[in-house]
């Protein structure tokens, strides 16, 4: 049974890091699963001093993953239709079959929003690069937090190893 919930655990966290550059998947928070399902493995106490701030520190990531482009946006003079664009483009970057779509889409998108909110081309250039770099700063700083969280997953399992195998 504690070899069965550490795989998942591990599955989550290598899901967890994925999802830092995958919008599809919510990165952090599947990590934080990965964390509480290795806490759930008998034998091993339940931190929840641990658990609890680690949550909080999941809650808050999150909520910045979803606002830090549209403020890229905002930032390098977009509108609300330039950041409406932008994440319509991020949410077509996730499906469309081309290369680095994930990239490009969201600036397209932002770009696009600019236009049809009457900017002229230099405005609408520098909001798409708000997007541009507010999406690479969510991913990069997602990619961080679910990284400690893998590092802290392993030191745990390090301490822990004589129980799960």
């Amino acid at each position: 049974m504690e070899i069965i919930l550490f795989i998942v655990a591990a599955m989550f966290m290598v899901l967890g890091v994925l999802g830092s550059f995958l919008p599809v998947l919510p990165g952090v928070p599947l990590s934080w699963i990965g964390l509480l399902i290795f806490y759930l493995i008998p034998g091993i106490g339940i931190n929840y001093l641990f658990l609890g701030i680690t949550l909080a520190v999941t809650i808050l990531i999150y909520v910045l993953d979803l606002v830090i482009p549209a403020l890229g946006t905002k930032r390098f003079g977009g509108s609300r239709k330039g950041m409406i664009g932008a994440t319509i483009g991020l949410i077509i970057g996730i499906f469309a079959p081309f290369p680095f779509a994930i990239l490009i889409c969201p600036f397209l998108g932002a770009f696009i929003g600019e236009i049809i909110n009457k900017s002229d081309s230099r405005t609408a250039g520098k909001a798409a690069f708000g997007s541009f770099v507010g999406l690479l700063a969510s991913s990069f700083m997602e990619f961080i937090v679910t990284f400690a969280f893998l590092i802290l997953f392993l030191y745990q399992f390090w301490n822990y190893k004589a129980i799960i195998f």
